[in-house]
Order: structure tokens, then C-alpha cells, then sequence
């Protein structure tokens, strides 16, 4: 199972790139260890902190000419990790 599905690549969190915090969408089952060892696997940096934030799935609808679909988003989780002074993780060098 692979635990990190896809780096967050938003305004902000290019802003905090700078300061060596990046984001990650990752597995809804994923613990903080878990997010942990995967990242310094896969990267090869040092992980000082990890926040972890779970987005429920919201209701939607839309009007159609037949009918009304109705559904929901999907429910993900993001970990916000923060590696040690001096290390850079580098999404855009395989670009």
C-alpha cells in the first residue's frame, strides 16, 4: 500500500516550501509514523514534525434536464510535514 498518494502543490503551501514544510495528500487510514517513515523513504530527509488534517466528503447536487444527481465529493486527508533545517524535497526535478 502506498501511503503518499500526491504532493499538495497550492499557493500556500509553495510559500512554506521555503521554509521546508511541504503537504501531501495521503491514505485516509495513514498514522503519523506511518506518513513519517514514508516520506524519509521515499525523499531521503529527515521528518522533525507531521500535522495531519481529514476532510470529510461534501454533499453535492447539480440539475440536469432529466433529473437531479446528487452525490458526494471524495472524503482525503492531508499531512502537512516539516523536515529538518537544510534538507529540500524537490518535486518539480523529474519536470
Amino acid at each position: 500500500m502506498d501511503i503518499l498518494k500526491q504532493p499538495l502543490i497550492t499557493e500556500k503551501i509553495s510559500a512554506m516550501n521555503e521554509r521546508g514544510v511541504y503537504g501531501f495528500i495521503v491514505e485516509k487510514t495513514a498514522k503519523k509514523p506511518e506518513i513519517k517513515h514514508a516520506v524519509e523513504k521515499t525523499f531521503g530527509v529527515k521528518v522533525v514534525s507531521i500535522r495531519t488534517i481529514r476532510y470529510a466528503a461534501k454533499h453535492k447536487s447539480r440539475y440536469t434536464k432529466a433529473k437531479v444527481v446528487s452525490g458526494f465529493t471524495n472524503a482525503f486527508k492531508k499531512a502537512i510535514v516539516q523536515v529538518a533545517d537544510g534538507e529540500v524535497i524537490d518535486f518539480y526535478g523529474e519536470i
